[in-house]
């Protein structure tokens, strides 16, 4: 048998050598496509996969939730059983929707003076951004917290630091913190964009941002519900946080009137802001998604009252008429609502119960009030 040459040249050839294929760059999501988002506030009762069914009912193709009770420090676990985070997260993007947004439990103050307050708060938040994780959220929204007796300077730096130490040993990814802006009540902080801004340039290590409540910013003071109130706020956000930091709108109309500094949300259309302001707003080039000038994915969140059955849908597709944008709507389900008219009076029966166990309690402690006064004893 004829033996086989052997190969002499073992010149390196640059041609031989090994490349791996690079990663490919990691796609875009969906909903930063440029077209408008618009979601509510869903209810995680039952499963996480109910507030992807009741924001798809509802003709939304954005929505927020929160991850636990939203007023309880014991909450659940502060983890979720992984086989209902992948089913979420399944289910979501078979639906295509997002931003997911969470928000965060309402006790959290990280602006906290009170050392086991604060301890609680960043131990709190720390499991809110694992559970934002888990569940694949885009932004975790957060209130800065009430100062108390500090000044608001140095409750600024301390909710910078409870942050940082929330997020301490964990990679976010993609997940971004945003510091929601306050209607001004006691010593909230974050009443002013001045504060928001500053919260979030301390936090610019973490990638964080802002969401901007459309009933905070009225009842801090902000007239957006007129044309040049609108044109004047929108400057001073592009001067402070800077436009592209706020992905996130909570739209609510205000049952509080310009300056009133506390947090009341109205219907759309129905409150102190009104409808005509809503239809600027939604309009408008710097606030909306599509490019120059909008930030692709910016999304409107309705936190709007559910008090009777409808409210929900009749608000989301307000807003989606406000836009000039109802016949690029997602379709709604006809007569859905998180609210029925069965759990609306479950509801009404159980204030009904805890109003009658008040009376009950006040009539008691006047009775025994009545009953245990003190009798001057006569002297023999």
């Amino acid at each position: 048998m004829p033996q086989e040459p052997i190969l002499t040249d073992t010149q390196f050839d640059p041609e031989d050598e090994y490349r791996p294929e690079p990663e490919p760059e990691a796609e875009p999501p969906a909903w930063t496509d440029g077209s408008l988002r618009i979601g509510v506030h869903a209810s995680i009762a039952g499963r996480y996969t109910n507030a992807l069914e009741s924001a798809r009912k509802l003709g939304c193709n954005a929505l927020q939730i929160f991850s636990a009770s939203p007023r309880m420090w014991a909450g659940g676990p502060s983890r979720i059983p992984e086989a209902d985070a992948a089913e979420f997260r399944a289910r979501r993007e078979e639906l295509k929707l997002g931003p997911l947004v969470i928000h965060a439990n309402y006790l959290i103050n990280l602006a906290a003076v009170q050392p086991m307050l604060r301890t609680r708060s960043i131990q709190a938040f720390h499991d809110e951004m694992l559970r934002g994780l888990q569940l694949g959220a885009d932004f975790l929204v957060v209130h800065p917290g009430s100062r108390g007796e500090a000044s608001p300077g140095q409750a600024m730096t301390t909710i910078i630091e409870s942050v940082k130490q929330a997020g301490k040993r964990l990679q976010l990814g993609n997940l971004r913190v945003l510091i929601e802006n306050t209607a001004g009540m006691g010593t909230a902080v974050g009443s002013r964009l001045e504060e928001v801004a500053e919260i979030v340039r301390g936090l610019e290590s973490l990638g964080a941002g802002a969401c901007l409540d459309t009933a905070h910013l009225f009842a801090a003071g902000y007239d957006i519900s007129m044309a040049a109130g609108l044109e004047t706020t929108i400057a001073l956000v592009e001067r402070t946080i800077g436009l592209q930091n706020v992905p996130v709108f909570h739209a609510n109309d205000s049952k509080i009137p310009l300056g009133g500094r506390v947090d009341r949300h109205e219907h759309i259309g129905k409150g102190k802001i009104g409808a005509e302001a809503f239809a600027r707003i939604l309009r408008h080039p710097k606030l909306g998604a599509a490019p120059p000038e909008g930030l692709p994915g910016r999304a409107f969140l309705l936190e709007t009252p559910i008090d009777d059955p409808g409210n929900d849908r009749r608000n989301v597709a307000k807003l989606w008429e406000l836009a000039g944008l109802s016949d690029q709507a997602p379709r709604a389900e006809k007569g859905f609502s998180m609210l029925t008219a069965a759990l609306k009076k479950k509801i009404t029966e159980h204030r009904k119960t805890i109003a009658r166990n008040k009376a009950k309690a006040g009539a008691g402690k006047r009775k025994s009030g009545k009953t245990g006064k003190k009798t001057k004893s006569k002297k023999g």
